[in-house]
């Protein structure tokens, strides 16, 4: 792993450095089953025109049943009529009791159209959205979608609006799904969400699907079970960060954090090489191509000790080596996050890079990235999907950015996360600090394309069934 150079927004990322080989145990995965026999979906609109700038469908979710529902096991879709073959939607929450963060939507295209819908707005829930106790309801969610374009949408031939309805009434011409059984609403005809013909569905198209999952329940760097699960925590010397730094392997911890065990790793400094210490952990195994990549991490604007202002990079990233200065099979695909600028940046920015090649000295690359200038402290859902046409970013469930088939990889790859720092220039102060970033679990489905919300089900259905870890993925 090499320092990349200050070149803005044509920049970035992250080479990894020492790639180890080894195996991954296996387990079988169990399976959840439905926490509830019932729910209802009530709903109203808060923009009733024939046509609006938004649709607005505001919800509420009724538990029914006599037992206790996770939400994160819970999908309502609304269904509509696209304005044009070629338009592209944006979905957006604005309030929601439970909170905006916790509540994810997706758009999906129905295989069987039909004359008020030809495409549906899923909306699913994280695990931070809790539970829903008999007799209980969500409480408001107040949901929009919009063109991308921002042309001027008609409602009132869509499946699932009604203009008349401006308070909360039970509606049946949405659907909601519990742990995938349909539990209330009827669907265009033709249109079952548990159809297995659903494009959508992730057990579609056949083949693939082994799975990685890992809640990150250990007792410490050097817990047996961490590297038995095909984990390697980083010690040997080398890039990326500040000449001089340590990769430090104790400083890899697991701590509790809202009922579950998360990873914690912690970079710091004092103003020197010397001082400097950064984190990494990285899977064994360079096994991984083709699926979904997902993880649960938290960013940190500020560091937890000492003064601020590092330029500093929180990752999630998969990689495999460079055999030589611009060789076509390389491949790795980041989230890289720098909550005080660097590479030229003055603040807070939020990459996903999609890696062709490079060449370390001179230095040239060829990539393709999407960036964001916002604070992105606190707990994130992050996903990348890789299929035979594109590579697809999602934070939040919402899309941040889709690359190109060019930058499709030739060879499988390894996972890592790490925190390190590009230089000591951020910040010149000798007095000691420390960042901490934080992992709650990391998911891969070889060769599956899964939205964020059938992500958000999946983990949900491992917890559920107390399942911290399996390894499914064969060898390379």
């Amino acid at each position: 792993m090499r320092n990349r150079p200050s070149v803005g927004r044509a920049r970035l990322a992250l080479a990894l450095s020492v790639l180890l080989g080894g195996g991954a145990l296996t387990a079988l995965p169990a399976q959840a089953a439905p926490a509830a026999d019932g729910l209802t979906v009530q709903y109203r609109t808060s923009a009733s025109g024939a046509t609006a700038d938004q649709t607005e469908p505001w919800f509420k979710v009724r538990n029914t049943g006599s037992s206790t529902v996770q939400l994160s096991q819970v999908k309502i879709r609304y269904y509509f009529k696209a304005d044009s073959p070629n338009a592209s939607y944006r979905f957006a929450c604005s309030w929601a009791v439970r909170g905006c963060a916790a509540v994810t939507g997706t758009f999906g295209t129905l295989s069987n159209p039909t004359a008020t819908a030809d495409r549906y707005l899923e909306i699913g829930f994280t695990a931070a959205a809790g539970t829903l106790a008999p007799g209980a309801d969500t409480g408001d969610l107040q949901l929009r979608f919009y063109q991308s374009d921002w042309q001027t949408l008609r409602q009132s031939d869509d499946y699932s609006f009604n203009g008349a309805q401006t308070s909360y009434s039970s509606w049946d011409k949405v659907t909601a799904r519990l742990a995938g059984a349909t539990v209330w609403g009827t669907a265009p005809e033709g249109n079952d969400p548990t159809d297995p013909t659903d494009p959508t569905d992730p057990t579609d198209p056949p083949g693939g699907g082994q799975t990685l999952f890992d809640d990150f329940d250990y007792g410490s760097h050097s817990d047996p079970a961490l590297s038995a699960h095909g984990w390697s925590v980083r010690s040997n010397s080398g890039g990326p960060g500040v000449p001089g730094a340590t990769w430090d392997p104790s400083k890899v911890t697991f701590v509790s954090s809202g009922g579950n065990s998360v990873m914690n790793l912690e970079t710091s400094t004092a103003g020197t090489g010397a001082s400097t210490t950064q984190t990494e952990i990285l899977t064994k195994s360079t096994k991984f191509r083709n699926g979904t990549y997902a993880a649960r991490v938290r960013f940190s604007d500020t560091p937890k000790s000492g003064p601020d202002g590092d330029h500093l990079v929180q990752t999630f990233f998969t990689i495999n080596d460079l055999k030589a200065p611009m060789a076509d099979d390389y491949a790795e695909y980041d989230f890289e996050y720098l909550p005080n600028g660097g590479w030229g940046e003055p603040s807070n920015i939020l990459y996903t890079t999609s890696w062709e090649t490079y060449d370390p000295d001179p230095w040239q690359a060829v990539n393709q990235h999407s960036e964001q200038r916002s604070s992105y402290a606190g707990w994130h859902d992050l996903v990348v999907t890789i299929d035979d046409s594109a590579i697809t970013y999602y934070v939040d469930g919402q899309v941040f950015g889709t690359h190109d088939a060019r930058y499709l990889p030739e060879r499988p790859m390894s996972i890592n996360f790490n925190q390190w720092l590009i230089d000591l220039n951020g910040q010149t102060s000798t007095t000691p600090r420390a960042y901490d970033q934080q992992v709650d679990y990391v998911l891969h489905v070889k060769d599956r394309v899964l939205t964020p919300a059938e992500v958000t089900a999946k983990v949900a259905g491992y917890r559920t069934a107390g399942t911290g870890f399996v390894d499914e993925v064969p060898a390379s």
